[in-house]
Parts: structure tokens; sequence; C-alpha cells
């Protein structure tokens, strides 16, 4: 890995990560490029350990993106603007598909790697788990003062709370750094 794949290794930490998985098909995908700068690879050779492992990887873990998906993607996701000007199609990864990248890449730093990414998704189910049961509760009061029901004040508090809760900015413990870490 030369200077520039360290340093760009360097900037996606836990926190970050979420902030690569992106929606394609309805699943919670990370793109090619995204993956295997975390697993300190070039996209190249991910996708050839890929194409040598084609068993492995089944269209609920790893699908090639259509152009329109691919234009969708750089539109909306500013760290894959360089994507437009590619001449191939990129992979995108399910959640299972970048534990199968790690273990065809079998290196160290792919299999640590891949447990961050893992837990990135975890983060990402418990982030939606969180808002769709502030909807329901939501939903349900409505539902009550749709009645008339006028005694509500607890409840209402307890919304207020939730959602001020919901405001605050998340924050995934960070795990031992790997790859070229700073020195801690």
């Amino acid at each position: 890995m030369n200077a520039a794949e360290a340093n760009d290794r360097q900037d996606i930490e836990s926190p970050k990560l979420t902030d690569i998985i992106v929606r394609v098909r309805g699943k919670r995908v990370i793109m090619d490029t995204d993956l295997a700068r975390l697993y300190g690879v070039k996209t190249k050779r991910l996708k050839e350990q890929v194409r040598r492992n084609s068993e492995r990887f089944p269209q609920d873990f790893m699908f090639e993106l259509t152009k329109d998906e691919l234009v969708e993607v750089v539109a909306n996701c500013d760290h894959l603007k360089k994507l437009k000007f590619s001449s191939v199609l990129p992979l995108a990864f399910t959640e299972h598909g970048t534990v199968m990248a790690a273990n065809v890449l079998n290196s160290r730093l792919a299999i640590e790697a891949s447990i961050m990414v893992v837990r990135a998704f975890i983060h990402a189910r418990e982030i939606l788990a969180e808002h769709l049961d502030l909807k329901r509760r939501l939903e349900l009061l409505e539902q009550k003062v749709a009645r008339g029901f006028e005694d509500n004040e607890n409840e209402l508090n307890a919304i207020r709370l939730t959602l001020q809760q919901q405001m605050l900015p998340t924050e995934i413990p960070s795990k031992k750094s790997i790859g070229f870490g700073r020195g801690k």
C-alpha cells in the first residue's frame, strides 16, 4: 500500500463507515471502491478475487450496478463522484458480501476491517429500528388525539424527550485502529 492509499485508509474510521453505506435496489451496500480502500487493496485486485471466487458471491451478497444506478449513486453520494468517469460498472456488496470479500482476500487487514464494516451495518440497522419505533409511537399518539383523548401530557413529554435524544449525534464506540494508524 502506498502513502496515498494509507492516508485514504486512515480517513475511514468506525463513525464514518455508516456514511459509505448506500442504498441500491432497496439494500444497504458498500461500493467496491470503498470496500477495497477499507481492506487495503486496489479495486482491481478486489474485483479479480471476486471473479475468481464468483460461486461465493450470489446476488444477495454482491451485484453489479446498472448504468442508471451508477448515475443515481454518483448524484447522491459525493464521495463516489470519481465513479462517474469509470469505464466499468462498480460492484455493490451487501453486509454478507463484505465478509465474503474479506475471506477471499485472506489478509489480516481485510478480516479486521470486515469486522468494522459488519458493526457499521449493525449500527445502521439499529438507527433504522429506533426511527421506526419513534414513527410507530407518533402514529399511536395521533390516533389517540384524533379520537379525542385529552390526557396525553405524559406521552407527549416522553415523545418530546425521545425526539431530543434522537437529535443528538450518535457515536459508534471506536475500536482498535487497524492498518497504518497514527501512533497512540
